[in-house]
């Protein structure tokens, strides 16, 4: 069976388009998802409503050990072991802790302070479209390989759920996985790909600085802990600066500084708050040890006791080269080759990553901006929301990957 042309563009026998009625489903789907936010590692509603639709289609998911996110194979009897590396479709469905601030929006949160401002709904309904899609082909004896779909909780809780997930046995028997995350820079329509790294590690740093207090009067006889922690907050990120090759772009910025309370009095204690932010992995491997060592030389200096507690948090996502051909193949496929851009590196983090410590694979960024559209809906902000159309581009996209797979086994 021929699934593609020379020139990349699907010939008619490619199938998996999803219909009108499927997508109407579908958004109802992600909309519910939207309205119901939820925490990582409290997802049970996410949870039970992803199980309740995938038993409907025939399936067999599989709840994940700590109560939320689900495995469900499609292709696969209960207990058979495939004779073909599965490809794996990832999913994160936790929501974050701000308020929804859209306005005239019939599907905001109903949850206060929770909203889906990052698209993991919207992930979440892509890849449970992929997978009824799916088995509806699987069914027809049309299905070319066994799928695996994950769900996974907590993505935004620092390790990261990835790392329970693989605990709990998602990889075993996985030779790919693939991933999609809303980008509201790209038109809906298209998505952005990139070979290498795609997003950066992330970790987050607080530390806690200490003296003997005083009188402002007579800094001179103690340790002016304002000061010092003035001078962790600039002089720490300068000295890594220059202890790190600049393209390895370690950046450490700080999003909270506390100390004291009387304007005569010079604090006991002050806190500083941050994350540390890098696109090599290699420099992230060795950037506790650059940092602890900056923030000690400093504080030492102005005489203030450093108590720090670095949090390691996520590697960068790098895409393998051949994941990343599949996607791009899959898209061209479905919509062209002018479906597909070429993006850049973001700063963001993503526990994806972890994954791909174990498997290859690539992650796309899914466009959802309304086309024509000037205002860019940042990610993690309250008026967060997707142009719905990319619900049915990221399906397209991943069940076109499941045939596209090098493995695939094509008649």
């Amino acid at each position: 069976m021929s699934l593609e042309s020379e020139s990349g563009l699907a010939g008619d026998v490619l199938p998996g388009a999803l219909s009108e009625a499927l997508h109407a489903e579908l958004v109802a789907f992600r909309r519910d998802l939207h309205m119901h936010p939820e925490l990582g590692n409290q997802e049970f509603r996410t949870t039970a409503a992803i199980k309740e639709r995938l038993e409907q289609a025939g399936l067999r998911p599989r709840v994940l050990a700590k109560g939320t996110g689900l495995v469900c194979d499609i292709g696969l009897a209960e207990g058979e072991r495939s004779a073909v590396p599965l490809l794996a479709l990832r999913a994160d469905i936790d929501a974050l802790p701000i308020p929804d601030t859209k306005t005239d929006c019939p599907y905001r949160s109903t949850v206060p302070d929770r909203a889906h401002a990052c698209g993991h709904d919207v992930h979440t309904t892509v890849v449970l479209g992929t997978g009824l899609v799916l088995a509806d082909l699987h069914r027809k004896g049309l299905l070319p390989r066994p799928v695996r779909l994950l769900f996974q909780p907590a993505e935004e809780v620092l390790p990261g759920g990835a790392l329970d997930a693989i605990a709990d046995g998602v990889l075993k028997g996985v030779g790919r996985i693939l991933a999609v995350h809303c980008d509201p820079r790209v038109d809906a329509g298209k998505v952005g790909l990139r070979h290498g790294p795609i997003t950066s590690a992330c970790d987050r740093l607080e530390i806690a600085l200490d003296g003997p207090g005083g009188h402002t009067a007579r800094p001179h006889l103690t340790t002016d802990l304002v000061t010092a922690a003035a001078r962790v907050a600039v002089d720490v990120p300068a000295v890594i600066g220059r202890r790190v090759d600049a393209r390895a772009g370690l950046v450490l910025t700080w999003g909270r500084i506390e100390s004291g309370h009387a304007p005569n009095v010079i604090p006991q204690h002050a806190e500083l708050s941050g994350t540390v932010r890098c696109l090599d992995l290699e420099a992230w491997r060795e950037a506790p040890d650059i940092v602890h060592a900056a923030i000690d030389e400093v504080a030492t200096l102005h005489r203030a006791k450093s108590e720090i507690t670095y949090v390691r948090g996520v590697p960068p996502v790098v895409n393998d080269k051949e994941s990343t051909e599949l996607l791009r193949r899959a898209m061209a496929a479905r919509r062209g080759r002018d479906s597909v851009e070429t993006t850049e590196q973001s700063l963001g983090g993503e526990d994806y990553s972890w994954y791909l410590e174990h498997v290859p694979g690539a992650m796309a960024r899914l466009g959802v901006r309304r086309p024509g559209e000037r205002t860019v809906r940042d990610l993690h902000q309250g008026d967060f929301d997707a142009d719905e159309h990319a619900i049915t581009v990221g399906v397209e996209m991943f069940t076109a990957a499941a045939f596209l797979e090098p493995n695939a086994v094509q008649g």
